[in-house]
């Protein structure tokens, strides 16, 4: 449950559910942490295995800085399924640092405790860009590209550090 509370994670995936409500139409807001999910577990498999990109942590703190892109370019409707590439690929190095943490003998345990946390997070993202939209809707725009650009400028920083 703790691993995906660093600091890069819990901002890629706060990230991913916040742009889901600001992109995707309601009824399919739930596609954006579905598909990041489903690559989370496809990376740690892959990762468990052996696969590795060389890089991989500063790969992870890219991710955060293209996270924060998308925010700030979701208030002029970037095409969705662009983003969702992005979501995908991202998962997946994401993941691929959750498997290659992973113990050897009870993976599905130790899935099961990323995923969960990892849906908390999702729902956090979900409930800020709903809130947003609901009680801050005249400046939503402004504020969610405040967001993307603190976020930027932290995985800017995450990267400097690893």
């Amino acid at each position: 449950l703790v691993h995906p509370l660093g600091l890069d994670h819990m901002l890629a995936m706060l990230a991913v559910g916040l742009w889901s409500v600001r992109v995707l139409p309601a009824q399919r807001a739930w596609q954006g942490p579905a598909l990041f999910m489903l690559a989370l577990v496809a990376g740690a498999v892959l990762g468990m295995l052996g696969l590795q990109f060389a890089l991989l942590e500063q790969l992870i703190a890219l991710s955060v800085v293209l996270f924060g892109a998308m925010l700030m370019m979701s208030v002029r409707q970037a095409p969705a399924m662009l983003g969702l590439g992005a979501v995908a690929m991202s998962a997946l190095v994401h993941g691929m640092a959750h498997g290659a943490a992973a113990p050897t003998s009870a993976f599905a345990t130790y899935a099961c405790g990323f995923l969960v946390t990892t849906a908390a997070l999702h729902f956090g993202g979900v409930a800020a860009g709903l809130g947003l939209r609901t009680f801050v809707a005249r400046h939503a725009s402004t504020v969610v590209v405040l967001l993307g650009s603190v976020l930027g400028l932290t995985g800017l920083y995450l990267v400097s550090q690893v």
